[in-house]
């Protein structure tokens, strides 16, 4: 496996389009980032779906345990779920307006593959909203066929695979009557990923878009 090295995090994007997918995609991920991070990174995460619900609060319970310390500012948005589609104008002018609030390193978002619409849906806009940054498209594991090639993956211990599945169960209840809402369906992908790049659990990507340049050009 080849490592690559994004070194100075200081502010990081983290967009889904229901509260729970950004911790299913990559809660992993936010959990060693912040935690190797000298001075945590600034998060700013976006939701398409859940604003003054039970969802939203489960959010912001669950974002505050996979960041700790560090500053984290959710807005999440009132489109109806697997309904975006309908509401593509006012998405990108939502959308639009959260890139002014934020100047991040990297930016997560669903990956483009994504079978459900309103996951295909934000990942499409993404990229034309952040049209200069490094956008990683993450995989939420659901009952869909859409398990993408990915192309980047971020390894985990697995102390920090079993911490993402605990707060998952924690801190998202209303989502366990779904039968691919445990642990071993949390780990076992986890688990997967890990053996695909020689680690114990790992969290895959999708890569939209990046620049290799070699030596000091």
């Amino acid at each position: 496996m080849i490592d690559l090295h994004v070194l100075d995090v200081r502010e990081i994007a983290v967009l889904g389009a229901h509260c729970d997918d950004i911790a299913i995609g990559m809660g992993g991920t936010l959990l060693s980032l912040i935690a190797s991070a000298p001075i945590p990174p600034r998060v700013h995460a976006f939701v398409l779906s859940g604003e003054d619900s039970r969802r939203e609060i489960e959010e912001r319970h669950a974002l505050a345990a996979l960041c700790p310390g560090a500053d984290v500012e959710l807005t999440v948005l009132d489109v109806p779920d697997g309904r975006a589609p309908a509401y593509w104008d006012a998405i990108k002018t939502a959308l639009e307006s959260f890139r002014h609030t934020c100047e991040p390193d990297v930016v997560f978002t669903p990956q483009r593959g994504d079978a459900h619409q309103d996951h295909r849906l934000l990942s499409e806009l993404v990229p034309t909203v952040f049209r200069d940054h490094l956008v990683l498209g993450y995989e939420i594991l659901k009952w869909e066929t859409d398990t993408p090639h990915p192309a980047i993956y971020h390894p985990l211990t697995r102390k920090v695979a079993e911490e993402k599945a605990r707060i998952l169960l924690k801190y998202y209840p209303s989502q366990a009557g779904h039968d691919w809402f445990d642990e071993q369906a949390f780990l076992g992908l986890s688990r997967l990923r890990g053996v695909q790049c020689r680690r114990p659990h790992a969290e895959a990507f999708v890569l939209e878009k990046a620049t290799l340049r070699f030596g000091k050009a």
